[in-house]
């Protein structure tokens, strides 16, 4: 596969989204400014893409309950910004996913997924691998989120921002 370059300088702020099902909280305009590009961990839903466009440029990636054959969602994207690779998917391909199994599938400097709606930020053989969270319709008791990566000289670290219900 190749590896897709996002244009950036020695430092980049990249907003991080999953599981918004069809709805874009007020807060994630506010949780996003300012970010240089948004990257969506998959199911998507209608009309998110669009609005979160307003906010930054957008790549997203199909999640298990997005309908099949949408031109704007890739099965995966491999990603390199500000010398660090990115792997986004949406988790579903490998079962249940967990970061021990998502560090053994997928060779980038961070890995984001979503499908679980549980946020998360592991580090793991060194790598940073990020869920967001659910930005979506609450579900399974959990509050809902997205996140930011900051991308500064070849080092990633990311930080969870819970979103108002």
């Amino acid at each position: 596969m190749n590896i897709e370059e996002l244009s950036a300088s020695e430092s980049l702020v990249i907003g991080l989204i999953s599981d918004t099902h069809g709805l874009v909280r007020p807060d994630v305009h506010v949780a996003l400014s300012g970010v240089e590009y948004i990257l969506h961990a998959g199911d998507v839903g209608e009309g998110v893409l669009d609005e979160l466009g307003t906010i930054a440029p957008v790549r997203a990636v199909y999640g298990n309950t997005d309908p099949p054959g949408d031109p704007s969602l890739a099965e995966m994207l491999e990603l390199r910004a500000a010398g660090v690779t990115i792997h986004v998917s949406h988790g579903h391909e490998l079962g249940s996913p967990r970061a021990d199994k998502l560090a053994a599938t997928y060779d980038a400097d961070v890995i984001v997924y979503g499908h679980t709606h549980r946020q998360q930020i592991v580090q793991l053989g060194g790598k940073l691998i990020i869920n967001p969270g659910a930005a979506g319709a609450r579900r399974f008791n959990l509050r809902a989120s997205v996140a930011r990566l900051t991308i500064s000289s070849g080092t990633a670290s990311a930080q969870i921002i819970e979103l108002n219900d």
